[in-house]
């Protein structure tokens, strides 16, 4: 019979990539860990691991077992999850990792509405904001439960088979001008604009360890131009506030303006492009209560994205 402990740490293997790596995460030795290998072997009745030059690399029958790990593993996190609520009265712990723009406007009401929802005691929500390929990496590591991720129409994502994902929401990508540059072309607030009108501006971008950067080298490429970058930001908050200034302009998801935008032209694109946001965990652990009480607040609704249309009312008052 397997046994379920040298599961997690094979599961722990594959994630963390080596047996000094993998004995940290379990507060293990390494020598333990490697006997638990050698016996996970004569249990499985072949070899789960094998050795590639210094590093050790799953076999086909220990890629099969790590599949079904990720699924018994959960199983017992939701049992686990399930006694602690009884014995505690508490509703447990979630481990949540999201990207910034998510964190501010989908997880800062969540921890509201569990104020306002939940009589006391209440679950506890613990936030990381990472990128999505390193909340993806925390997922795939254990060391949290739910990420908020994103994919472009241009720059979409596959999820592994391990993880259970669902659409959150859809937003369109739009171009912050300046109200002067906007005037300059012609264009009315909200009004669709080509890409392609902006090849010669000046343009504010996150950085390049971004996928929203890779998103704009698409879109711009697409439009047939490679843009001209002379700022570089991880805050969309920040590139926001440069594009108000007349320093270039940006595009940016509206989840990710900032709450107040009289400052700014938006635009959406004449050849959309579109943001998805998805809440994903690892297989089977939907059905834990506290994490099932969560994914339904922030799913049953989502939270209403940051507000766009203020500059309409600004150019009610000044029209261009």
């Amino acid at each position: 019979m397997l046994d379920v402990r040298r599961l997690r740490i094979l599961q722990h293997l594959a994630a963390y990539g080596t047996v000094a790596a993998t004995a940290e995460a379990l507060h293990l030795t390494p020598p333990a860990v490697s006997q638990h290998l050698a016996a996970l072997r004569k249990e499985a009745g072949t070899p789960v691991v094998e050795k590639r030059g210094r590093t050790l690399r799953l076999t086909a029958a220990g890629e099969l077992l790590v599949a079904h790990a990720e699924i018994i593993l959960a199983e017992l996190a939701a049992a686990e999850s399930g006694l602690a609520a009884l014995q505690s009265g508490r509703r447990g712990i979630v481990r949540i990792t999201a990207f910034a723009s998510a964190a501010r406007t989908l997880v800062a009401p969540l921890w509201q509405r569990l104020a306002d929802s939940e009589p006391a005691p209440q679950l506890s929500l613990r936030l990381s904001v990472q990128e999505p390929d390193q909340a993806l990496d925390e997922l795939h590591k254990s060391s949290t439960d739910l990420a908020l991720v994103h994919s472009y129409t241009v720059l979409p994502r596959t999820f592994p088979a391990a993880y259970e994902q669902a659409l959150l929401m859809e937003e369109p990508v739009l171009l912050a001008l300046h109200p002067r540059q906007a005037g300059e072309w012609g264009l009315r607030p909200g009004q669709p604009v080509d890409l392609s009108r902006a090849a010669d501006l000046p343009w504010l971008t996150p950085g390049p360890e971004t996928s929203c950067y890779e998103m704009i080298q698409r879109a711009c490429g697409t439009a047939g131009f490679v843009p001209d970058i002379r700022t570089r930001s991880g805050d969309f908050s920040v590139l926001a506030a440069l594009v108000a200034a007349g320093a270039g302009t940006a595009l940016i998801p509206r989840m990710a303006l900032p709450d107040t935008t009289d400052s700014l032209s938006l635009h959406p694109l004449l050849h959309p492009v579109s943001r998805s946001v998805f809440t994903v965990s690892r297989a089977g652990t939907r059905k834990r209560p506290d994490l099932r009480r969560v994914l339904q607040l922030l799913h049953e609704p989502a939270a209403p994205p940051a507000p766009d249309n203020s500059h309409e009312r600004s150019s009610r008052a000044n029209p261009t």
